[in-house]
């Protein structure tokens, strides 16, 4: 039976498992049913199907009826309805994610960034930046303000070869959902020289909003994408042509 550590949820370090040996495997590879996860980590069927289920909802893995459920073919970009962190995503894509820390330190927060985190102005926060890199390219650079009840965690991970999201996962703070905005902007010196692209080339900036499992916000975050290293798939349903009225 696979040994699970206490500090996190039993799921959750079921699903941890799974995505190592899904970066280890190839699509179309079998996973273990919800049954075979329950004997291997001594839990409920419920409990494994949860685990797995994060992972299929996350596009990781495929559920077939009647044959079992296998590792998926990776998309090409990220889906904008999926919360995914940069980690996870760019281990899907088969490229080695790693991080550059450029701050990381416990300060008061400033009234934009208490109105994000949605605390009082002058609350303690963590601020976080890094500069995002896959195989080395530098891919994102990110800013990110947390409440401040995460800052043991955050200032004692490893935040240039770790996950935030999975060590904020092993202390029992679980992310569950966000909102973002997305819009252009011009590369400022600053983007130019991290980034290394030209000042004023176009970026793909995202700014979004994450709560946790009791829908208290725990991150807030900007990150800047070179236009040409970074998209977005998006799935959507097309509204109905409004009828017209018998008066018109």
């Amino acid at each position: 039976m696979a040994r699970l550590v206490d500090y996190a949820p039993r799921y959750r370090q079921i699903e941890q498992a799974l995505r190592e040996r899904i970066a280890a495997l190839r699509p179309g590879d079998p996973l273990p049913s919800d049954a075979e996860l329950s004997a291997q980590f001594g839990v409920s069927r419920m409990t494994a199907r949860n685990a797995m289920q994060q992972l299929v909802e996350e596009g990781l893995a495929i559920r077939i009826p009647g044959r079992g459920t296998f590792v998926a073919e990776p998309p090409a970009h990220r889906q904008a309805h999926r919360l995914m962190s940069f980690t996870a995503e760019m281990e899907r894509r088969g490229r080695v994610p790693s991080s550059r820390l450029l701050a990381r330190e416990i300060r008061m927060a400033r009234p934009k960034e208490a109105e994000a985190l949605a605390i009082p102005a002058g609350d303690p926060i963590v601020f976080l930046r890094r500069l995002r890199l896959a195989d080395n390219e530098p891919i994102a650079v990110e800013t990110a303000v947390l409440h401040g009840r995460c800052a043991p965690i955050v200032m004692a991970a490893d935040l240039e070869t770790g996950s935030l999201h999975e060590a904020l996962a092993r202390a029992g703070i679980v992310l569950r959902r966000g909102t973002a905005t997305i819009g252009a902007e011009a590369a400022t010196r600053t983007d130019a020289r991290l980034l290394g692209v030209r000042v004023g080339s176009p970026l793909l900036v995202e700014r979004r909003v994450i709560v946790d499992a009791h829908g208290k916000r725990i991150e807030a975050t900007e990150s800047r994408y070179p236009a040409d290293r970074y998209a977005l798939d998006v799935s959507f349903d097309v509204e109905p042509p409004a009828t017209p009225s018998r008066n018109e």
